[in-house]
């Protein structure tokens, strides 16, 4: 996460930006400011220039704009469009407006794994935007990390052991993680089922709730670069992501089988803790964080940008939209 000197992003009007991260990752930051007037006037003339900068570095983050919700709205269907439902649920969060949630609400004294957003199943957003409502008192980072260089860094034996994909394993039981009622954000089995046959999940019915599995890619390519993306989530389903007393606890009450996720190879086999560590040590040189201040708004390219989250202590407050 080692930070080099920024240098100049394109002007945007009035405002000057400038590009930071470090050898392998960068975001280009434009300082709005909370008193200046305009706000959605200037994201709205500049919507072109701001898009051009995610194509180019993946992320974007607009410094020192009002802790204002429905400015927040306004400026994710300026950029991104209409906002999207989160639906196929793997973390907990909490609906602040119909298309605005609460960032993953992760324990706060555990980190949450680098991860692209949804890239566990067929569809996913092209856009987030992470709007800082409250900051951490102590640490609570978004770290992101360039795809493309997560492809580039992961050590070749691993891309090949990886090169069939993925297959997530998902487990529902009423009191242990998700639900599948909130993971598929309905109560009718059937509509559950007609999801899975669509989107390629085989489905069993069980005493306590449901059983999921498919198959998906362990990389993409990035339809605006033509670029090879690293785009799977095999690190945060897989049940070493665990804290390890959980993971043993969950391990002796109900089996492998039943754990509420956990990830495989292509072929069913288990994925190695080596390659796993790979992985990590990976996203730990390829990533960068900074620290959120009230009023930050940061809109990644999901394919071009992975993001995770550091532990923190304090009432952080990160809202989420998505959007195609």
């Amino acid at each position: 996460m080692t930070g080099v000197t920024p240098t100049e992003a394109p002007r945007l009007g009035s405002v000057a930006g400038h590009v930071e991260g470090n050898a392998h990752t960068a975001i280009a930051v434009y300082a709005l400011g909370q008193d200046a007037t305009g706000h959605l006037d200037w994201v709205t003339a500049h919507r072109d220039g701001l898009r051009a900068a995610l194509a180019e570095h993946g992320a974007v983050l607009l410094r020192d704009l009002p802790v204002d919700l429905e400015l927040f709205d306004r400026i994710v269907r300026v950029v991104g469009g209409e906002p999207l439902r989160y639906t196929e649920r793997s973390t907990p969060r909490t609906s602040v407006t119909e298309s605005i949630y609460t960032s993953t609400e992760y324990p706060a004294d555990q980190p949450l794994p680098m991860h692209n957003e949804n890239s566990y199943s067929d569809t996913w957003p092209g856009h987030l935007f992470f709007f800082c409502q409250t900051a951490a008192a102590t640490g609570g980072a978004t770290p992101i990390a360039d795809s493309r260089a997560m492809f580039r860094t992961v050590p070749e034996e691993v891309r090949e052991r990886f090169a069939a994909g993925v297959v997530y394993a998902r487990a529902f039981r009423e009191g242990l993680g998700l639900s599948w009622q909130e993971s598929f954000q309905t109560d009718d089995r059937a509509a559950v089922e007609r999801y899975c046959a669509d989107h390629g999940l085989t489905y069993e019915w069980t005493d306590e709730g449901l059983r999921t599995r498919h198959h998906r890619p362990s990389w993409q390519t990035e339809p605006l670069t033509g670029e090879p993306v690293w785009f799977n989530q095999a690190n945060l389903f897989h049940v070493s992501s665990l804290d390890e007393e959980v993971r043993e606890a969950l391990l002796s009450l109900y089996g492998e089988a039943d754990l509420p996720r956990n990830a495989y190879l292509a072929d069913g086999s288990p994925i190695a803790s080596a390659d796993l560590d790979a992985v990590t040590a990976a996203y730990d040189e390829v990533s960068y964080a900074f620290p959120w201040r009230d009023g930050d708004l940061m809109i990644i390219n999901n394919m071009l940008c992975a993001h995770g989250r550091e532990p923190f202590t304090g009432a952080r407050r990160i809202l989420v939209a998505m959007t195609a």
